[in-house]
């Protein structure tokens, strides 16, 4: 831990020595909540987000706030190490080809619906999800935007990596506006102390609106993991299109944007982690930096302070807009290409995602050795950004 700030509420124990204002004012918020449990955890990664800043740990035992777990629910990783020792530069590209062949990104959906079968089985009346069920089967095993990647990684262990970050598409999008606004309207109505401007609209637990909005984020989270999971089996198809058939270790999953019930300091509450991952003693995480840049697998130290958390990233250091606007695409080409990526870099309107417009991930993880060990070094080789 960095720094601790006592003059909230509540502290906020903070695993990095500078935050920006925009996102330190969010944290501040967090921890004047009347029903923020014990502190608030401010991960190494941390930057601006919506309502609660995106690499943060809220705990709470009366109340659950849909923009603590975010807009992406269920947003995470997925790992797979292979058999595979060597793959030569231009099977890599022939695995790429067929890996984009398959893997609708961005704003692409598969042209057919996927079998329901793939999708996770519907407990209950869940109002969100039936009105968005059938486009669901549509998304399912689709990468989507922003920063979410699939990469084919090189492990220090000698290995080949597989590893997906994605998320629940336009289903949790939908769910999460749905309750936010839902959560504003309640608290509008009973006068409650959370700003509007805040983001920071919740359910008090024993409402039967939190109980519905428990209930469809634990869907979108089992619907982003389904999804994960197909894409990481095109991505062994793939390669064993290419490489002909090898052996895979089980695979490592992490939610980083959830909601979940647990123990700390003696208390049973709602943890909400937005843009972190759970690190409890021994489980095993993964924490990406960019393209380009090294990604780890690390195994959790579970410290009590972080609400068993590391984070979930590098962190953004710009807006996307403002990496667009300053970064220059000749140097982030020319820094990919030296280290051999198959990267994602084309335009202007890729810079977004380039790695200049990340942390430090050597900083982060130098921040966080007191929440996770790395196990792994991953080198990136080929990269699909959404």
């Amino acid at each position: 831990m960095k720094r601790v700030v006592t003059s909230e509420r509540v502290p906020i124990k903070m695993w990095l020595e500078e935050l920006e204002d925009e996102a330190m004012a969010q944290v501040r918020n967090l921890a004047n909540l009347p029903f923020a449990f014990s502190h608030i955890a401010v991960m190494p990664d941390c930057h601006t987000g919506y309502g609660m800043p995106i690499g943060s740990v809220l705990a709470t035992r009366e109340a659950v706030v849909p923009n603590a777990v975010g807009v992406d629910i269920g947003c995470g990783m997925c790992a797979l190490r292979t058999g595979i020792e060597e793959i030569t530069a231009g099977d890599l590209k022939k695995v790429m080809r067929i890996a984009r062949d398959e893997i609708p990104v961005g704003h692409n959906w598969h042209k057919h619906a996927r079998d329901e079968t793939l999708m996770p089985p519907v407990k209950g009346d869940m109002p969100e999800l039936r009105l968005n069920y059938e486009k669901a089967t549509f998304q399912i095993g689709t990468l989507g935007g922003g920063n979410h990647f699939i990469e084919i990684q090189k492990g220090s262990d000698g290995y080949l990596w597989i590893m997906v970050h994605s998320g629940s598409r336009n289903l949790g999008y939908n769910v999460a506006r749905h309750y936010n606004r839902l959560a504003e309207e309640m608290n509008e109505k009973y006068f409650s102390s959370a700003n509007k401007k805040m983001g920071l609209a919740f359910f008090p637990l024993d409402t039967e609106a939190a109980t519905a909005y428990l209930a469809e984020m634990e869907y979108c989270i089992d619907f982003a993991f389904a999804s994960r999971r197909i894409m990481m089996d095109r991505m062994v198809d793939a390669l064993e299109a290419v490489l002909g058939e090898f052996s895979t270790d089980e695979m490592i999953n992490e939610s980083h944007n959830f909601a979940a019930w647990e123990e700390h300091f003696n208390q049973r509450v709602l943890v909400h982690r937005k843009g972190a991952t759970r690190a409890f003693r021994g489980d095993h995480g993964m924490i990406p930096g960019s393209q380009g840049t090294r990604s780890y697998i690390v195994r959790g130290l579970g410290n009590p302070e972080s609400f068993m958390s590391c984070s979930h990233g590098a962190g953004r250091v710009m807006g996307r807009r403002q990496a667009q606007r300053e970064l220059d695409l000749e140097r982030e080409i020319a820094f990919l290409d030296s280290q051999g990526v198959i990267h994602a870099i084309r335009s202007k309107r890729d810079l977004d995602e380039a790695p200049s417009a990340y942390k430090n991930i050597y900083e982060v993880m130098e921040n966080q050795k007191d929440l996770a060990e790395a196990m792994v070094e991953l080198t990136p080789l080929a990269v699909i950004k959404g």
